[in-house]
């Protein structure tokens, strides 16, 4: 026989051995394969037990001693869903991963959570000041940083982002989220999903996102989480829904239920939002997961007689994962032979799950290579990322006399006097939930202003005044050395858990004894600069009189004070604008920029202080200054079908570079259901160097951005007038039959 002929035999008995294991390997373990063929044929060889199991999520690496690792992943089912994964090194995954893999019947892997919220090791600022940056490519940046340590580290899914419109700075909550508008809280979501997801789900630097909380918790009653919220259906569908459709659209692969009770229907048992809306509507074919011990907690509520009716409403309404519940591992079986629940929503519920778990690439590749930390962590792009979007959330919110950047060029040297309690507190720089996030990784305010001013000015420095309390022991030094600076820089805000879950203030003013201290540096009769780094909006009104200058640096993660002595020294031109209202007081809330109009708008207002904000939506300064051209219109008059660009020119008539971000509003004069004063509809930011003119656009599509939605969900356009505006300026645009 010739080589050729030897040479195809050995070919064809390799061919047949290969279709003869293929024909023997389940369908489901073939990698070649749609995932909807794969998961059917899975789904179709489980028990009830098995896929029970997957419904529920614990967690594992949460306060284990290294000596009893083992012993921890004995205590948890193989067959288990998911789990949290509180660890932060792949081993721990892995080895309770193979036994999911090894030690059950069909081999289905886990898929692992964690609150990666801002950054994983590489903590960014916070999602509210991230949206005061104005700059979506950055955010998905910083998400995909996020995602690649997750996922290095054995996290394949983040629950993130938090998309709930916040009006109320007293909740805590408010600085996971990105503020109080629908619009910005769409268009973040989004960049955030695409950061997470990337284009490949399976791809090692990857996570699954999980949009939440849904929905309407940030309209909790007085600020207090967990509560109450009235919210009529159109509302939801106006302000609540749409950043979540946006993400649904982005493809989001999980979502999670919110806590809160939504008229009378909590949120983890509203069949209307999970399966009405989410499933039937929008057509998400990924999973619900309940926050935190959610479906229990529907007893509380006065939904659930207890934890075997809480399985039954939560699971009927469209909730497939219980996260740290155990009411469906305990009760879900006997629901299925009474006939409460059946058999096709357990088969939804199931397939749903492993359908994410298939798109992860986790049937494939189960475990998670091991690197070394410096492989992962705070990698030199990643800190780059973080530096810049952090400069990028800096907002200036005022300046009197132009006292900032505090050394233009030629300047000669001054000394600065550097106060307050964030001088020496790198943890509280991180904000909450900042996951692996640690102190030491922090970049010092001390050290950062030494390196951005040496050699151009004298730096004094003095705590001066605790976050909170009454000791004002170190007023009186803190005044001497007042008194031999030329400027006084005052580092004042928030602990990092001030803000975050379960973090209500009553008052969103800062604590006395920081007033007092900024009163008693007053007297030092030198110009005050105020910075703040915080988790939520601040009501100024006391202290703003007293200061020259304020600058909101939120909490900014791992850059710490780097960002915030770019601007101060004028190295960085701050750019961003708020994304929430700043009230004058504690009282004026909720107040926010897009409310409907007012029967008298010339009165019933507040007889004690304006009824204005003290910094309102939007708002935010820069070192140089921009000059808007006329806002115009490419036609006056469309129909329905008809799309129209506007478009107005921005030119940097100062003296230096900087960048600014026109938001794109409009108005609805009349219509059938009433509708807010201005509501944003899009948002550009470019750079303009000085003397520079750009050309921002936005092209409008009339049944996309000037219809309106009824309490059923349905957009309608009606002819009539509307109102383009941007910069004060406003131009009326016709819509035709």
């Amino acid at each position: 026989m010739d080589k050729r002929k030897i040479i195809g035999s050995l070919f064809m008995g390799f061919a047949f051995f290969s279709v003869a294991v293929n024909a023997q390997q389940p369908l489901y373990k073939n990698a070649t394969l749609p995932v909807e063929e794969r998961v059917n044929d899975l789904l179709g060889r489980m028990t009830l037990e098995e896929k029970i199991l997957q419904l529920n999520q614990y967690t594992l690496g949460r306060n284990n001693n290294e000596n009893n690792l083992g012993e921890a992943i004995k205590q948890i089912p193989a067959g288990i869903g998911s789990l949290i994964y509180f660890d932060e090194t792949p081993e721990l995954r892995n080895a309770m991963q193979k036994r999911a893999m090894e030690e059950t019947r069909l081999g289905i892997p886990l898929i692992f959570g964690y609150d990666v919220i801002h950054g994983f090791r590489t903590v960014y600022p916070i999602s509210l000041a991230q949206a005061c940056s104005w700059s979506t490519s950055l955010v998905e940046d910083a998400c995909a940083t996020a995602a690649m340590e997750a996922r290095k580290s054995g996290v394949d899914w983040t629950f993130s982002p938090m998309i709930d419109v916040a009006r109320d700075g007293r909740w805590g909550r408010i600085s996971e989220g990105y503020g109080e508008d629908p619009y910005t809280n769409a268009a973040f979501c989004v960049a955030s999903v695409n950061g997470y997801q990337g284009d490949d789900l399976k791809s090692s630097d990857r996570v699954a996102a999980c949009l939440k909380h849904y929905v309407g918790y940030g309209a909790s009653e007085a600020g207090m989480d967990y509560v109450y919220t009235e919210i009529s259906n159109q509302t939801l569908w106006d302000t609540y829904l749409p950043p979540y459709e946006a993400g649904i659209k982005a493809g989001a692969q999980t979502v999670m239920s919110s806590f809160n009770d939504i008229s009378g229907t909590p949120g983890s048992g509203n069949h209307y939002t999970m399966t009405e809306i989410l499933k039937n509507r929008w057509k998400h074919d990924g999973f619900v997961v309940s926050d935190w011990s959610a479906v229990p907690q529907l007893i509380a509520q006065g939904a659930a007689a207890d934890s075997k009716d809480a399985a039954r409403v939560a699971f009927n309404a469209g909730l497939e994962m219980d996260m740290m519940g155990r009411c469906y591992d305990k009760h879900l079986e006997t629901l299925v032979k009474e006939g409460t629940v059946s058999m096709e929503r357990i088969d939804d519920a199931v397939r749903r799950i492993l359908r994410v778990k298939f798109r992860l690439g986790l049937f494939e590749n189960p475990y998670t290579p091991v690197a070394k930390p410096e492989e992962r962590f705070l990698l030199p792009q990643s800190k780059a990322v973080a530096e810049r979007l952090a400069e990028e959330c800096i907002v200036l919110l005022k300046n009197e006399g132009g006292i900032l950047p505090l050394q233009p060029e030629g300047a000669s040297t001054t000394t600065i006097a550097v106060m307050g309690p964030l001088l020496d507190a790198e943890k509280e720089l991180l904000g909450n939930w900042n996951g692996h996030g640690r102190a030491e990784d922090v970049y010092p305010i001390k050290k950062a202003l030494q390196e951005e001013f040496a050699g151009r000015a004298n730096l004094l420095f003095h705590a001066g005044c605790p976050f909170d309390g009454d000791d004002e022991s170190q007023f009186a030094s803190a005044l001497e050395v007042a008194r031999q600076a030329d400027v006084l820089l005052l580092f004042m805000g928030e602990r990092h858990n001030w803000s975050g879950e379960n973090c209500v203030r009553s008052t969103i003013e800062l604590p006395d004894v920081q007033s007092a201290f900024i009163a008693e540096m007053k007297k030092a009769g030198k110009p005050i600069v105020l910075i703040l780094a915080n988790g939520r909006p601040l009501a100024l009104s006391n202290v703003e009189p007293l200061c020259d200058a304020i600058v909101e640096m939120w909490q900014p993660g791992v850059p710490g004070g780097k960002p915030v002595a770019g601007v101060l020294s004028g190295r960085v031109n701050p750019s961003g604008k708020l994304s929430v209202t700043f009230p004058r007081a504690t009282g004026q809330i909720p107040i926010y920029y897009n409310r409907r109009k007012s029967a008298r708008p010339e009165s019933g207002k507040y007889q004690d202080i304006p009824s204005t904000p003290l910094y309102e939506f939007g708002y935010g300064l820069s070192y140089t200054h921009f000059a808007y051209g006329d806002l115009s219109l490419s036609k006056s008059s469309v129909s329905a079908g008809e799309k129209l660009v506007a478009q107005i020119s921005v030119t940097n008539v100062g003296k230096c570079d900087g960048a600014e971000t026109v938001h794109w509003f409009i108005s609805d004069p009349a219509c059938r259901i009433t509708r807010p004063n201005k509501e944003l509809k899009h948002f550009e930011k470019q750079p303009i160097k000085a003397g520079e003119t750009k050309i921002f656009r936005f092209e409008i599509d009339p049944m996309r951005d000037l219809s309106f939605v009824d309490a059923d969900g349905q957009h309608f356009l009606e002819p009539g007038e509307y109102y383009v505006m941007v910069g004060g300026q406003k131009v009326k645009l016709e819509i035709h039959e």
